[in-house]
């Protein structure tokens, strides 16, 4: 089942942007396989996804959300996540209410299939796929810490990916590590 899976290693590299105990958000999270390894690091998470099979599993590693995010409201109007998770999954609609769920210090932790990847599997279709320097276009206004666009040989596939926070309102800068002075 989609979801259980190892967790991607896009998020294991750049997890350590998130400070301690976050309240993680995990888009179209299956059945948990990043809720799980982000409850073991200690943080808050919660799940959405429209497949409730998929949320039984998941619903063992924090909060879990049953919704159809691609034809109804938004679960979590007006609410912030110290970090935003999203991997395997592009619906455009709803890229600006991602990148403004993420709080300030927050961080953006995204990777899903780009254009060329038609040409070694699915998904093919263009509605599934991001255009070249997509997600830095629709970042614009959080600080991109890493950025990839290109091809992957195991499993064979074109990704983008990036991992990008939100300065803190104050003075527009960045701490290290990603907390309020």
């Amino acid at each position: 089942m989609h979801g259980t899976e190892t967790p991607s290693d896009w998020l294991l590299r750049w997890s350590h942007l998130m400070t301690p105990n976050s309240r993680v958000l995990d888009v179209a999270c299956g059945g948990g396989r990043h809720m799980r390894c982000l409850a073991k690091q200690g943080h808050r998470v919660c799940g959405v996804d429209r497949n409730p099979e998929a949320l039984a599993m998941a619903q063992a590693f924090g909060e879990v959300v049953c919704a159809d995010i691609e034809n109804g409201p938004w679960p979590f109007a007006g609410q912030s996540f110290d970090a935003v998770v999203v991997t395997n999954y592009l619906w455009r609609p709803l890229m600006a209410t991602l990148v403004q769920s993420v709080a300030p210090g927050g961080v953006l932790i995204y990777e899903t299939f780009t254009q060329g990847n038609e040409t070694v599997g699915k998904p093919a279709r263009p509605d599934f796929l991001l255009q070249t320097g997509e997600l830095l276009s629709v970042t614009v206004g959080l600080r991109t810490v890493a950025y990839e666009d290109g091809y992957e040989a195991l499993p064979q596939r074109f990704v983008q990916r990036i991992a990008a926070v939100r300065p803190w309102p104050a003075s527009g800068v960045l701490r290290w590590p990603l907390k309020a002075a």
